[in-house]
């Protein structure tokens, strides 16, 4: 490994030196482990280190950043992907269990994870439906589908309402709430525009001339369009070049899919998770007119691939002073 190539690039990354030297151990150990397994890099390999370093105790946050890092380095798009998905989300695993705790009680929590437990940090993607599907499943038989949509509904990520601040900022600089919407979109397009221009990828794909024709030309992708008290959202493609070439429809909702914790249930056609569970996606998309609006908002999933649609389509209820104060 180019140890003094990647002891630069941390740098960038603002570490100390003992978090330098962390992530070059931990990098070399997993240089080590592809080479001596005789496996490839991919994301296979990615995901088998990932089982050895929960078995061994070694799967902190710190060490899946530095792996994150280190294929990003190397310009190891598969490895990185696979990497970057066991950090992004991660928490969600913990977060059900304390939440279901805090919303219905230690006893209904205890029932619906028994014999199940908590996914580990660092769970790898195709292991991960074992753990989610029976919890949902259960929970929803225990406390009725609509309580568990409002309670998904929150979604299980960590998002503190100080990162969507600048939000509400720009909600209240804004002309009107179209206005508001327009500016989000114009934004999520330059964002992709640069990456392309840039030459990296957007969170976990790649961002093609088709790629972002596909976004321009969608009114509700990237921002979101009102119809009257309505804003209608409709998410971009996890790996939307892939999305837009595949004639298979489940490889398409595979690719539609952004979810880690399902969608190896998606590609498997193992649909027992149910759309309820993209109640917390739905929270995702609704949060910043959350913060905006300073309350809870309502969501509903309209369209999911996981109940067999090709894409993921949300409605957010916008309070009623929303309108009244930017307009019709």
């Amino acid at each position: 490994m180019d140890d003094q190539g990647f002891r630069t690039l941390l740098r960038t990354r603002k570490m100390n030196e003992a978090q330098i030297e962390a992530s070059i151990a931990i990098a070399e150990r997993f240089e080590a482990y592809v080479k001596e397994s005789g496996r490839a890099p991919s994301a296979e390999t990615a995901w088998a280190f990932s089982r050895l370093l929960i078995e061994q105790g070694n799967n902190t946050e710190e060490n899946y950043i530095a792996l994150v890092h280190y294929c990003r380095f190397i310009k190891n798009s598969e490895m990185f992907v696979a990497f970057l998905e066991l950090v992004d989300g991660g928490e969600v695993g913990d977060n059900l269990y304390r939440r279901v705790g805090e919303r219905f009680g230690a006893g209904i929590r205890d029932e619906v994870f028994a014999g199940i437990g908590v996914a580990p940090f660092g769970t790898p993607t195709p292991d991960k439906p074992a753990y989610l599907l029976p919890v949902i499943q259960r929970l929803t038989a225990r406390v009725g589908e609509d309580a568990c949509k409002e309670f998904l509904s929150a979604s299980l990520r960590d998002l503190p309402d100080e990162y969507f601040l600048p939000e509400r900022e720009k909600f209240r600089q804004a002309s009107d709430i179209d206005a508001y919407l327009r500016q989000r979109k114009e934004a999520f397009v330059a964002e992709l525009e640069a990456c392309q221009r840039e030459g990296r990828l957007f969170y976990a794909q790649e961002v093609t001339d088709e790629v972002l024709d596909f976004v321009r030309n969608d009114p509700e992708m990237g921002g979101g369009k009102r119809e009257g008290n309505i804003i209608y959202e409709t998410k971009i493609p996890y790996m939307t070049r892939k999305y837009l070439a595949e004639p298979d429809p489940t490889l398409k909702r595979y690719y539609a899919c952004h979810c880690p914790w399902a969608r190896q249930a998606v590609k498997k056609g193992d649909m027992r998770l149910a759309e309820t569970f993209c109640y917390c996606s739905g929270g995702f998309h609704k949060k910043p007119f959350d913060v905006i609006f300073e309350r809870p908002l309502k969501v509903q999933v309209l369209e999911s691939v996981l109940k067999g649609d090709e894409r993921c389509r949300f409605a957010i209820y916008l309070p009623e002073e929303a309108l009244e104060r930017k307009g019709k």
